[in-house]
């Protein structure tokens, strides 16, 4: 059964660091890959970052350099560094696990979210 669950989100002020964690059953497995999304209030869930299952990683050039995204197969769990954190990085902050067969995505599941605020 897959499962996914955020925690590490908190309130912070600018300038700051937090580390996501995302703990997970079920995916981590070959062909998988993980990624954080992030949905600040009335807008849309984007892109944070990416890891697959090779550990090539992927940043939304808007974090590139402050957050850092890796996993830890024993544990079985994704983390998501961040640090020199801004107003604008304020946001529910989601685990995604996705699920490839070859070069096709085949399915998809989220996390309930961590809520990430930074105060100025």
């Amino acid at each position: 059964q897959v499962q996914l669950a955020e925690s590490g989100g908190g309130l912070v002020q600018a300038g700051g660091s937090l580390t996501l964690t995302c703990a997970t059953s079920g995916v981590f497995q070959y062909g998988n890959a993980m990624a954080w999304y992030r949905q600040a209030p009335g807008k849309s869930r984007e892109l944070v970052a990416t890891i697959n299952n090779r550990g090539v990683k992927k940043c939304d050039s808007s974090v590139k350099g402050r957050f850092t995204i890796s996993r830890d197969n024993a544990k079985e769990s994704v983390l998501l560094q961040m640090s020199s954190l801004t107003p604008e990085d304020t946001a529910v902050y989601y685990c995604i696990a996705e699920m490839f067969s070859g070069l096709n995505l085949q399915s998809e599941y989220w996390g309930q979210g961590t809520q990430v605020t930074v105060s100025s």
